[in-house]
């Protein structure tokens, strides 16, 4: 039987008057599925059972479930979330001064093998369908009205994979959180980061993509980026950068850039010159993230470096604002979801 979350409206409304029953069903059900997050048709209360029990006959639901929940000393929350095959993924709930921020995975694993994260040793396992990564909104959207007694504000595509290997499917779960008849979340509350997929960014910018964008950039040098990253071998910095400019000029919008602080080997003045130069062709804003610990043999930058960095950006009149790691104590910060996301029930 098909997932009745893979159907269109159009084919879900023609079941129903082939069934007997009016067109406003659809809507109804419509709304269970995507603005309360339904996960068994016995949740329809305001339709029949009749109705109820046709729509189990014909459809089921592949769920997603949490399997397990660990708490930060510092709030965040940690999920690991089993899909229906068994595979499983981590999202990431972080107050912050009134906001809650969602961490959400696109792919089971990631084929990019940078030499920093975590996610990369685990390798590619799948991509992830639009509804699964609905489910991972609203499971944590219900365990943050809990947790913190409101909803999740922000969301932010910086968990598992990268979201531009899954574009259709990362594309579509945008659009149902964000529409009208959905949760409604403000498109410009959400942030999609890439490590800067070049023909991803230009196609966002040919799509009209309306929530931010951020780059996993965390190195000006083509030689040392590719060497640690090594996706960039076909995505070199020259190109990148002229697909940010036609992302700006297309959306007018703001790039983020986030950078990694890794001790020894992009942390000097030199390398935040490279960065200074690679960001004048459109606005930025920068962020430098404090390097969380893995077994990848990395050491986070030394204050003593950072601030030198951040001198001589400033210097240039460049935004620069330090992301300090939430979660830390239960691997739930930047570069840490692996260790409990790779194994299977």
């Amino acid at each position: 039987m098909n997932d009745i979350r893979h159907i269109s409206t159009d084919e879900l409304t023609e079941f129903l008057v082939q069934e007997g029953e009016q067109k406003f069903r659809a809507k109804q059900v419509y709304e269970w599925l995507w603005k309360r997050g339904a996960g068994t048709f016995a949740e329809m209360t305001n339709l029949s059972a009749a109705l109820r029990q046709k729509l189990a006959e014909n459809f089921t639901f592949q769920h997603t479930e949490i399997a397990a929940k660990a708490v930060s000393t510092d709030g965040t929350q940690k999920f690991i979330f089993r899909l229906h095959d068994g595979a499983q993924v981590e999202g990431v709930l972080i107050p912050s001064g009134g906001r809650v921020t969602a961490c959400i995975s696109s792919q089971v694993g990631c084929a990019l093998h940078c030499a920093f994260c975590a996610t990369g040793t685990m390798g590619f396992i799948r991509n992830l369908h639009f509804s699964e990564i609905f489910d991972q909104f609203m499971l944590m959207d219900r365990q943050a009205r809990f947790a913190y007694d409101q909803n999740i504000t922000n969301i932010v595509y910086m968990g598992m994979g990268e979201p531009l290997l899954n574009y259709e499917q990362v594309m579509e779960s945008v659009r149902r959180i964000t529409s009208p008849a959905g949760p409604g979340l403000s498109p410009a509350r959400i942030t999609l980061s890439t490590v800067g997929i070049v023909n991803g960014i230009r196609r966002l910018a040919d799509d009209g993509f309306k929530p931010e964008v951020a780059i996993s950039l965390h190195c000006a040098d083509e030689l040392k980026r590719r060497a640690r990253m090594p996706v960039t071998e076909h995505q070199p910095l020259s190109q990148l950068r002229e697909a940010l400019a036609y992302l700006h000029e297309k959306s007018g919008k703001r790039i983020t850039i986030e950078y990694l602080m890794l001790k020894d080997w992009n942390d000097s003045v030199e390398d935040a010159r490279k960065l200074f130069r690679f960001c004048t062709a459109f606005p930025v804003k920068i962020n430098l993230i404090e390097y969380n610990a893995t077994d990848s043999g990395f050491q986070p930058s030394p204050e003593a470096n950072m601030q030198r960095f951040i001198d001589f950006l400033e210097s240039k009149n460049m935004i620069v604002n330090v992301r300090h790691s939430r979660g830390k104590d239960i691997d739930a910060a930047c570069g840490q979801l692996v260790r409990s996301a790779n194994q299977r029930p």
